[in-house]
């Protein structure tokens, strides 16, 4: 057959020979044509589902997209990419606009990273808990030798529980601008197992307090600066202002019949639901999607105004403390959100505060130190349908000042 093959080839014509080549050459440049076509259509492929993602998350984030497109602007927990079944979907059918928004991401923190839609209305109820429980002994006094100490020896105990209810409002002003309002009611139980030892105590002693009402009300306003996307990070900017509506620390009525000079004894009869300061904060959050998981993190300074005049409440009656300048706190927060399915998320993040020294009259107050607050959060996200969500997180307080244990969980519906 080799041999046959040979004496065709031989015996093949100059000009058939020619017209061979020649439908080769017009084959090869036609399948170089069909290559280029390839070519041409990933990229417009590609093109198409960068735009069609671009405008998804402009439509859930705030961005310049029509807002009334959105099936569901349930998008108020942290910045998310489309899932992998989303992409897929999109490389199936790229002409076709995208009909859902993408994955929601369980919030973790307390500031939401995503812009309620313009002309949207996002009322979000609310229940946190936290504990926390330290022990302390306080030595006031001066040793003569290493066995013999000449003072007041302090044994304590505290456990603190505190549950807080809140309602959210957030209001869609543009597809860039939004505000939020939040009334919290707190109530709080702390139990105190003391024994002074040097006042003759046997045994120890149980003082119980506790304290419920309103909280202080927060008004919040968020602007996002840039158009993000797939691959591209956004930057949304917040101002946070905080009143004092809650009945504050130096309000309550606090004992301090057995050691009036010792600040250490003082036991408060009724606890505060505020913190007693006007609080501005500035912040900025930063959100980047990329599929199919999102990183997002903050940065915030909150100072707090000083007080003047201010007067303590005790059973010894009206103490004048004067001016009161509480330091600045410092935080950052950073973390991580996974979609794990058409409806669920996971999240997982850090959020640190480092609370500056307080000052009174001027001079820094006695015993006031630089406090860190640092905590390990961990939060999931169901939605339930298209305007309702339901968040839970669970926050480890990893420094000593922090709270043991944070659980919260939240239900935004819009409207």
């Amino acid at each position: 057959m080799l041999c046959s093959g040979l004496a065709q080839g031989a015996d093949l014509s100059f000009e058939q020979e020619k017209e061979l080549r020649s439908q080769i050459n017009e084959q090869t440049k036609r399948l170089e044509a069909l290559h280029q076509q390839m070519v041409e259509a990933d990229a417009k492929l590609a093109e198409i589902r960068k735009v069609l993602g671009i405008e998804t998350l402009r439509s859930t984030r705030g961005g310049t997209g029509n807002s009334a497109t959105i099936k569901d602007p349930q998008s108020f927990e942290l910045a998310q990419a489309p899932s992998s079944t989303q992409t897929e979907a999109l490389r199936r059918e790229p002409t076709q606009p995208a009909e859902s928004r993408p994955q929601q991401v369980a919030q973790i923190f307390e500031q939401p990273g995503v812009l309620t839609p313009r002309g949207k209305f996002v009322l979000e109820p609310g229940l946190q808990y936290s504990y926390s429980s330290s022990s302390r002994v306080s030595i006031v006094g001066y040793t003569i030798i290493p066995a013999l100490t000449i003072g007041l020896i302090d044994v304590r105990e505290v456990k603190r529980n505190t549950f807080t209810g809140s309602l959210t409002g957030r209001w869609g002003i543009t597809n860039r601008f939004e505000i939020e309002a939040k009334l919290p009611y707190v109530y709080r139980s702390d139990d105190v197992l003391a024994r002074p030892i040097n006042s003759g105590s046997g045994r120890d002693e149980l003082f119980s307090s506790t304290g419920n009402g309103i909280g202080d009300v927060e008004v919040t306003g968020r602007y996002q600066f840039n158009d993000g996307g797939i691959d591209k990070p956004y930057y949304i900017g917040t101002l946070r202002f905080k009143s004092r509506t809650g009945k504050d620390p130096f309000e309550v009525l606090t004992d301090t019949s057995s050691s009036p000079n010792v600040i250490s004894n003082e036991i408060q009869k009724e606890l505060p639901t505020g913190s007693g300061f006007y609080t501005l904060q500035p912040g900025l959050t930063m959100l980047y999607p990329t599929d199919p998981a999102v990183f997002f993190g903050s940065l915030n300074y909150q100072y707090n105004f000083k007080r003047s005049g201010v007067t303590m409440n005790t059973t010894q009656g009206p103490v004048s403390l004067g001016d009161i300048e509480p330091g600045a706190v410092i935080g950052f927060n950073f973390g991580m959100g996974l979609a794990l399915n058409e409806r669920s998320s996971f999240s997982i993040g850090y959020d640190h505060a480092s609370v500056g020294r307080t000052k009174i009259n001027g001079t820094t107050a006695l015993n006031s130190v630089r406090t860190q607050l640092g905590t390990l959060l961990l939060g999931y996200s169901q939605r339930l349908d298209s305007t309702r969500s339901l968040n839970v997180s669970v926050g480890a307080g990893v420094t000593r000042d922090t709270p043991d244990i944070t659980l919260s969980v939240r239900l935004p519906m819009s409207f």
